[in-house]
């Protein structure tokens, strides 16, 4: 199957996909007891004032009529009005995005650069006293809570050592506006000092967030490689006299790689939804600090225009590791 058939099949299922998550998000916005437009109006507002913001934000029609008129708006880009900030939620989004998009992607990073090679280590070390602590530090990445995680490095990195930052996301102005991911736009711009405070700002949140997938990356890849490790090609190289290194790094990882794409590029769709406790925790501005805001306030809007922008974005996080399966073996290009 071609890269431009698996294209085309991922963006058809994402229709399906916006259109499922759409309709639950809806139904679980409208399930949760409250009333937004009571909440926007203010405790002094009177019942004609209620009514009157109801009409506004179309809740005075019944349930199926403002599920037709929200999928009617999704279509043309409109994802409402956020009751709270009572600007366009898209604007909302799209001002809040790329800082969880920065930190998602710091946290796998770091996550991938540790975990593969203590992976590899464990697998090739099998039982030896390095397996023992690459195991340990995965179990720990795994079972350790992301809030208690982030609490604990704020506490000892920020408030004992004052190494790092403890919240928020740079000192000062940030730098030129590009594509809002503010290391990438410092280093584009040669903005040297806006580049440190947000390195600075990122290691702490970006620790705490990729800390449980460190621990998952290395299950994984340890795993892979000790399957991959047994396999008869191996044994043939280790036969033909080819080094060690080489053996464990062009042979047998390229193939533990490819059962493990799956587990990597879905913790990056994990990432974004997990950020939601790291990004209230260090007070960084981003989706997942928004949201929950946005809960407090009984935002309906912000809340599906989130899960459908995290969704949207799930979809063509598969659609990557399709075209990465595809590229590190082209025997499932051609089979498809």
């Amino acid at each position: 199957m071609s890269f431009a058939n698996v294209i085309r099949r991922r963006l058809i299922l994402l229709v399906f996909v916006v259109f499922g998550v759409s309709l639950v998000t809806f139904a679980m916005s409208h399930m949760i007891p409250g009333d937004p437009a009571r909440m926007m109006a203010g405790e002094r507002a009177t019942n004609e004032m209620v009514a009157h913001i109801r009409q506004l934000l179309g809740l005075d029609r019944s349930l199926p009529l403002q599920y037709i008129g929200y999928v009617r708006d999704l279509l043309h880009g409109n994802f409402g009005i956020s009751i709270r900030t009572q600007r366009p939620v898209l604007n909302d989004l799209l001002l809040f995005f790329p800082a969880t998009i920065e930190l998602a992607v710091a946290a796998l990073v770091f996550a991938i650069l540790l975990g593969i090679p203590l992976g590899i280590v464990s697998a090739v070390a099998k039982d030896r006293a390095i397996d023992q602590v690459a195991r340990t530090v995965s179990v720990t990445g795994i079972s350790t809570p992301a809030f208690w995680l982030g609490l604990l490095l704020i506490y000892l990195f920020y408030g004992r050592l004052g190494i790092f930052p403890g919240s928020g996301r740079i000192d000062g102005p940030p730098p030129l506006h590009i594509t809002g991911l503010y290391t990438l736009d410092a280093l584009v711009t040669g903005n040297w000092p806006a580049l440190r405070s947000a390195l600075a700002h990122l290691v702490l949140p970006a620790l705490t967030l990729g800390f449980v997938h460190l621990g998952i990356v290395t299950r994984q890849i340890r795993s892979a490689m000790l399957e991959v490790l047994q396999e008869d090609y191996v044994r043939t190289a280790k036969a033909g006299g080819i080094s060690r290194p080489r053996i464990i790094l062009d042979h047998a990882l390229r193939n533990a790689l490819i059962p493990s794409v799956t587990m990597i590029g879905l913790a990056f769709g994990d990432l974004l939804y997990g950020a939601v406790l790291t990004e209230t925790v260090f007070a960084w501005p981003g989706m997942g600090n928004y949201v929950v805001q946005s809960i407090s306030a009984l935002d309906f809007p912000a809340i599906m225009g989130f899960t459908v922008i995290a969704s949207t974005a799930y979809v063509f996080v598969n659609l990557m590791v399709d075209l990465t399966y595809m590229f590190l073996d082209p025997q499932i290009r051609e089979v498809g």
